[in-house]
């Protein structure tokens, strides 16, 4: 019962950092994806794009997406704050080399990214 609960707390504050990385988008980009992904699961919004042409997936969909296999996690943010804290399992590739490091990623799951 913590795993879960555990999780499901990092995957939240994760998916908060994203939305304050994308506080910086322009022209008044729609973050409510974003920061909607904190409530109530039966209440969650179903996956978006932004103005950035992402993607933007809830923290139900992301967790059901990793218990299936079908997604990796991707963690852009710096040494210091991946070694504070991370999501289990995410692996570390800070976002100015994500570009030197894309053969090593899976061409068949999901890539979720986050950052703070």
């Amino acid at each position: 019962m913590r795993f879960p609960v555990s999780l499901a707390a990092v995957v939240i504050l994760a998916l908060m950092g994203l939305a304050g990385c994308n506080s910086k988008d322009k022209a008044g980009a729609n973050n409510s994806a974003a920061t909607t992904r904190t409530t109530n699961a039966t209440t969650q919004p179903p996956a978006t794009a932004s103005n950035d042409g992402a993607r933007r997936i809830t923290t139900v969909e992301l967790n059901e997406a990793l218990n299936k296999g079908e997604a990796i996690v991707v963690d852009v943010r710096g040494d210091a704050a991946y070694k504070l804290a991370h999501i289990k399992g995410a692996i570390m590739i800070p976002s100015n080399e994500v570009a030197n490091h894309l053969s090593e990623l899976p061409h068949d799951k999901m890539i979720v990214t986050y950052c703070s």
